[in-house]
């Protein structure tokens, strides 16, 4: 049987974490080198993409854009930005209508400073915030630069006091924050009622599929597992000559002329990739040979070679 290398994209079910969606998928392909891309709260429900077997090396070269559909609930502050937190306040919230509150949201539009919430997966001084939180430690979270792409307001409830939210926004960027910050604005508190995930690394909703029941063996059917290729539709690609092939297995730089790249057959707007140097390498026989980063002088320099040699 061959090793799993790719793709599945599971729709995180709410209650649990994504590592143990992550021990899940492990158990279910019997693998242990299995990784996910980007962390989802417990509460959240939604798309979680998880890297099989080698594929777990690209992670770093997906697109890193999320799109999530929320409520937020105004008039309620919590210690953590959601329903989940202690209650710290509750205040009426104020008269709106749909487009003043439409409105309100343009300063969260763009590219702003966005401060993380307390309990959090960043890192501060080398520990997970949210063990440090719930230790009773109140942290000063540094302020961090996030893009909101799109940020729609898709309704909005005055008698219960919740607004319904659709974003695209760049990694790293919390909608508990935002909840919480638009609340602040209004002079009302605020915190996230409801959150799914329907984008994440290039993979969509509707290529989701429900996390397996461990106990049901075997698979019926299995998860589909995405071919690599497809997660990286957002790079530019160039395929090795045969001569060229030994080299690139050795982690030699190739040299290439500019006429024999594939321009990216879904490009992404810049801020959504940590570089755009980055090219995907395939094989003579168009499969997935690895990463290289563009050099001068049409240098390619391998970053991750896939099937290396020696």
């Amino acid at each position: 049987m061959d090793r799993p290398f790719g793709f599945v994209v599971i729709d995180k079910p709410a209650g649990l974490t994504s590592h143990a969606c992550v021990s899940r998928i492990r158990q279910v392909f019997g693998i242990r080198r299995v990784g996910h891309g980007g962390t989802l709260d417990p509460a959240v429900t939604g798309v979680l993409p998880i890297a099989l077997g080698c594929a777990t090396r690209l992670l770093p070269y997906l697109p890193g854009a999320k799109t999530y559909r929320g409520i937020i609930q105004l008039g309620l502050r919590t210690s953590t930005d959601d329903l989940g937190g202690d209650v710290i306040k509750r205040q009426d919230w104020p008269d709106l209508s749909f487009g003043s509150l439409d409105q309100c949201l343009d300063q969260f539009r763009g590219t702003i400073e966005q401060r993380p919430p307390q309990v959090s997966a960043v890192h501060v001084q080398g520990e997970r915030a949210h063990k440090r939180a719930r230790r009773g430690e109140v942290l000063e979270m540094p302020l961090r630069t996030i893009s909101i792409h799109e940020l729609q307001l898709l309704g909005w409830n005055q008698n219960v006091g919740q607004l319904e939210i659709n974003v695209h926004c760049s990694a790293g960027s919390y909608i508990r924050s935002l909840a919480r910050d638009l609340g602040e604005t209004l002079r009302c508190g605020g915190c996230l009622a409801e959150l799914r995930r329907t984008q994440a690394l290039g993979f969509k909703e509707d290529q989701a599929v429900p996390l397996p029941d461990r106990h049901e063996q075997p698979l019926t059917p299995p998860p589909v597992v995405f071919p690599p290729l497809l997660a990286l539709g957002h790079l530019p690609r160039l395929q090795l000559k045969e001569e060229e092939q030994e080299s690139w297995r050795c982690g030699r730089k190739i040299t290439a002329n500019q006429d024999r790249y594939q321009a990216a057959p879904e490009p992404q707007p810049r801020d959504q990739f940590i570089a755009d140097q980055m090219i995907v390498m395939l094989d003579c026989a168009g499969e997935v040979a690895g990463m290289a980063c563009l050099e001068e002088s049409s240098t390619l320099k391998p970053k991750v070679v896939f099937d290396a040699k020696g």
